[in-house]
């Protein structure tokens, strides 16, 4: 599908702001990369042969009798026991680059836990043994996916909110704004925790509640839009057409609010990965043992003995929030108007 003119420009104004192209392009380098994290760090082999057979146990529970063993339970394949089986028929297991989960714990560590960056584990373990890397992995994925859902999900309604106030006008927009005064007046954060109290949350959990207040960042300017746009005169000349609100709203009226919602979505993203983070390192974010980077944060703070733990966790979170960043400043150039 070809784009129009005026879209032309602004991807290639979008690519002349090289520090947000690049960006852009690392971002989505680290996000597919942590799409496929089972394929990356994992405590199971990608591929097994045994007895002139394929196994994948990356996507597939086997039994230990399938090997010959005698539980009926879930194969550790990096018991020796389950390794001599496997070789007996002549067997092999290919294994992921980092041979950890980010739940597995490295029993094998020369020295206690927090151990530092080694030939085994590339950014140290933390206090439970746990590889660093690996958590980096699956938590970079969660906190990605959690803000990118959010986004989309509060986009939708802040649009759809500050369109119908700003459309209609009158009553409907002094109740709104009534509304959202009173609204954005609650603190979300201490309302998260004391609702944390009495509830366990999870990742849905989580996004329900912040959908809660999140959607609120884009009806002002959504409402903006509509409330200039409504008096244009292509708009009054279909309403005398006899053309439908909603058709004039969403056909007319929405392309050029989408403009602005564009250029804020990625500081909003960045909002909600930071949001997620200070929860999970308060101890009121996802259930324990989640791989989380706010729960990094919390381990570099409880181990100052161990800096490798609070330097990985400043650097993810500084690299991928500047990224976000840089990408929501050439988005912001590219849709400007007097560009």
């Amino acid at each position: 599908m070809a784009l129009s003119p005026v879209n032309q420009r602004r991807f290639a104004q979008f690519k002349a702001h090289r520090r947000g192209w690049y960006s852009l392009w690392l971002f989505l380098v680290l996000f597919v990369l942590s799409l496929g994290a089972e394929l990356i760090a994992n405590d199971k082999p990608l591929v097994l042969r045994y007895d002139s057979s394929w196994y994948f146990p990356v996507f597939k529970r086997y039994a230990e009798t399938e090997f010959g063993g005698e539980l009926p339970l879930q194969a550790n394949y990096k018991s020796p026991y389950i390794q001599e089986l496997i070789a007996e028929k002549g067997g092999w297991m290919l294994w992921p680059p980092i041979p950890f989960s980010y739940d597995s714990i490295n029993y094998e560590l020369d020295v206690p836990a927090p151990a530092p960056p080694s030939g085994v584990n590339w950014l140290g373990t933390d206090d439970q043994g746990r590889d660093v890397l690996a958590r980096v992995i699956y938590g970079l994925r969660i906190s990605v996916l959690f803000a990118l859902t959010l986004t989309l999900c509060s986009s939708v309604l802040g649009v759809m909110a500050g369109a119908l106030q700003g459309f209609y006008g009158g009553w409907v927009d002094l109740a709104g704004q009534r509304f959202l005064e009173i609204w954005s007046g609650l603190p979300v954060l201490y309302l998260l925790i004391i609702m944390a109290s009495f509830i366990q949350p999870n990742f849905w959990w989580l996004l329900g509640i912040m959908l809660l207040f999140s959607w609120m960042s884009l009806v002002d300017l959504v409402r903006a839009e509509f409330l200039r746009g409504r008096n244009l005169e292509y708009v009054r000349a279909a309403r005398a057409l006899g053309m439908r609100d909603s058709a004039i709203m969403f056909r007319h009226i929405l392309p050029n609010a989408m403009v602005s919602t564009m250029t804020y979505m990625p500081f909003i993203i960045t909002g909600a990965i930071g949001t997620l983070t200070a929860l999970d390192f308060l101890g009121f974010g996802l259930p324990p043992g989640s791989p989380s980077l706010g729960e990094l944060v919390a381990q570099g703070k409880a181990n100052l003995q161990a800096p490798w733990l609070g330097i990985t966790a400043f650097a993810v979170l500084a690299i991928l929030l500047s990224l976000l960043v840089f990408i929501g400043e050439a988005a912001r150039d590219a849709f400007d108007p007097r560009k």
